[in-house]
């Protein structure tokens, strides 16, 4: 099988790109450029950055394989770097000497995955290494890698589903958040490795090359199952029952050994971990005992329910600032109509109204206000502010549906969105959609694992624990906590209400503070989250804190990357070549609200970098708090201007902000005399 995903022209030998890793993915990146195989190379550096960011792609023996999806290429495209000397990926062994920047499409074709499947599992085979290493010329490297595209070896063949007396059987998963290198690089060293423990594995690779479910008759078979991923196993549930061995991807590729052993040892021992009985696709939380913390699981579980809660305030944020932007806020208000008190004018409106029989906004009396724009702005804005409400209305139950997944997975989710419905019901908020959808989640995990017999277990997902769980945590939810929770929501929303002057201003600095530690990190989600929370409760006001909250909030994540891309145009000398480039991408990203834009400048230089943006955060959430900025949008940056109130503030805020972290990072790298070694490197 021939390929033209690498060409010697996108190959380069015992070559020096730089002193880290950021150098060297960006050096690769304009080697794709050179060879005329990139389409913009910022976004594709931009792209193996934020791979880079989730976990290192550093692997033992030397071998780092940095990759993405990205918009920056049209063909799946490899460049290959024998560094000298070796530069640190993160790898626990040492430095890598040997470097693919592996690169796909956004929507690349089946095809060329496939390709790029199999370069990802010779990268575990010593002799493929070992023939990288002794390559005189780059024809020879593309000749190595052609041949082992598309070599047979490369797909492991699946064992027979009867297992014989002397043999074990295991089954295996692999999956990582691309789809196109660890995932098979795993599934290989599994394979391998089980080949050397006399044991028969079949390994489904849930990848972007498409996924071959293990059959059902092999899963039954299998002594038990191993886990190697990153994130959730699709059709968990098919493994319901069988002992289970879980970790990431990098484990099974540096230490597959121990994972197999681990499972044999598992499939022995009647008290060893076990997928949870009728489980279902896309778990986020690992099994008890498989070695994650209980912080971790409390973290993934609740950034779970929150990462698919986003998408509801996003839409629903947006759809109710574009409602006033046409319609005016006043389209919020009850009216009278008609001699009719009490009316929801917007629904009103949207009901009643269509494009071809527009409202009259003089129809619609209100204290005190009226309906500032004509007939057509009007109709829309009160389809948008319907839209928008409806949107927000989901919030509260998407979380905690999702939450109560990420427990207990599929059969989670119904009762959990029953505790997140049971939570606006008794106006609890979301502390109780927090709190129920954790209640049905455990109700469910443990339903799920009770022993049942066989004939019972496919009513188990379906009817059993779901209905059971929802029974259960809807009594403890509206007999027990309801009440309670809603008098402490109703306590936290008068204790905003109430806050002015000092008591907003150190509210906005602690949140800023918060926003630029981890950039993006928990501390990072936990502000994001409390403003947009926050904002559900109050986007059809008028004038309510949560609005300043969410200002404050979006401000203070704009800071970092804006100041530090700012200050390597002031004064280059003080940053890497590598820092430079970055500093380029930076502003844009923290125009648009992308926090994330600062962490390469971070993790180069954290101790002087880190202080500085926490301090010009601080300061823009102070500021936004003290100058009444408000904002109905949850994200978007300068790109939302239309969702703000108090314009004028938002910018003297972002700039002063701005103006302290590049001051600050500028002097303590002036002080530290970073200029020195920045220009050496």
């Amino acid at each position: 099988m021939t390929t033209d995903l690498i060409t010697p022209d996108l190959v380069r030998l015992d070559a020096d790109l730089g002193p880290d890793k950021h150098a060297v993915i960006r050096a690769l990146a304009h080697t794709l450029d050179a060879a005329g195989r990139a389409a913009d190379v910022e976004q594709v550096v931009a792209d193996a950055e934020a791979r880079e960011a989730t976990s290192s792609t550093g692997l033992r023996g030397g071998i780092a394989i940095p990759h993405c999806r990205t918009a920056g290429v049209s063909s799946p495209t490899l460049a290959f770097a024998r560094l000298a000397p070796r530069v640190d990926f993160g790898a626990k062994d040492g430095d890598a000497d040997l470097v693919f920047l592996i690169t796909a499409p956004a929507g690349g074709d089946a095809t060329h995955l496939e390709l790029l499947t199999q370069l990802a599992r010779a990268l575990v085979r010593k002799e493929f290494t070992d023939g990288l290493r002794a390559a005189t010329t780059p024809a020879e490297v593309v000749a190595l890698v052609t041949q082992v595209i598309g070599s047979p070896a490369a797909t492991p063949t699946p064992a027979p589903a009867v297992a014989t007396a002397d043999r074990r059987r295991l089954v295996a998963v692999t999956a990582c958040p691309t789809g196109i290198a660890h995932t098979y690089m795993a599934a290989e060293a599994l394979q391998a490795a089980a080949t050397r423990a006399g044991v028969d594995l079949v390994v489904e690779t849930q990848g972007s090359a498409g996924s071959k479910p293990i059959p059902q008759t092999t899963i039954a078979a299998a002594d038990a199952v191993v886990f190697a991923v990153d994130v959730g196993v699709r059709d968990r549930h098919r493994f319901a029952g069988l002992p289970l061995v879980s970790g990431g991807v990098k484990r099974a590729v540096d230490d597959a050994d121990a994972m197999i052993a681990e499972a044999l040892r598992a499939a022995d021992d009647p008290r060893a971990p076990r997928v949870e009985g009728g489980a279902g696709a896309g778990s986020d939380l690992p099994a008890a005992g498989t070695g994650e913390s209980w912080g971790g699981r409390t973290r993934r579980v609740l950034m779970t329910g929150v990462s698919y809660m986003i998408p509801f305030v996003a839409a629903g944020g947006l759809l109710i600032a574009l409602s006033f932007l046409l319609g005016g806020y006043q389209i919020a208000l009850q009216s009278t109509f008609d001699g009719k008190a009490g009316i929801n004018t917007a629904q009103h409106i949207a009901l009643n109204s269509t494009l071809f029989d527009l409202p009259d906004p003089a129809a619609y009396q209100m204290a005190g206000a009226a309906l500032p724009h004509g007939p057509l702005l009007t109709y829309l804005g009160a389809l948008l502010l319907t839209l928008g409400g409806a949107a927000f209305g989901f919030l509260v139950p998407a979380l905690a549906g999702y939450i109560g997944f990420a427990i207990a997975d599929r059969p989670g989710i119904a009762p959990g969105f029953v505790m997140g419905a049971i939570a606006v019901t008794t106006s609890s908020g979301f502390l109780g959609g927090i709190v129920g959808g954790v209640i049905a989640g455990v109700l469910a995990l443990w339903i799920g694992r009770l022993q049942v017999p066989a004939w019972a277990r496919g009513l188990m997902p379906v009817l059993v624990i779901p209905l059971g769980a929802t029974l259960i945590a809807g009594f403890v939810m509206l007999a027990v906590l309801g009440q309670p929770l809603a008098d402490l929501m109703k306590a936290l929303t008068d204790g905003l209400n109430s806050m002015s002057g000092g008591s907003a201003v150190l509210l906005g600095a602690v949140l800023g503070l918060m926003m630029a530690f981890d950039m993006g990190g928990p501390l990072n989600k936990t502000a994001y989250v409390f403003a947009t929370t926050g904002l559900t409760a109050a986007a059809t006001a008028t004038d309510a804190p949560q609005l300043k909250i969410m200002a404050a909030v979006m401000l203070a994540g704009m800071v970092p990357p804006i100041a530090l891309g700012l200050a390597t145009f002031l004064r280059p000398q003080l940053f890497s070549p590598a820092e430079r480039e970055n500093g380029k991408a930076a502003i844009p990203l923290g125009v648009s609200f992308i926090t994330e834009g600062a962490i390469p400048f971070a993790a180069a230089d954290p101790l002087r970098v880190i202080p500085s943006i926490m301090a010009g955060s601080a300061v823009t959430g102070a500021l936004a708090e003290l100058l009444g900025v408000s904002l109905r949008a949850p994200h978007g940056g300068i790109f939302v201007l239309f969702a703000v109130d108090g314009i004028p503030g938002f910018f003297i805020a972002l700039a002063a902000g701005v103006a302290v972290s590049t001051g600050l990072v500028i002097a303590l790298k002036s002080m530290s005399g970073r200029a020195t070694a920045a220009v050496a490197a």
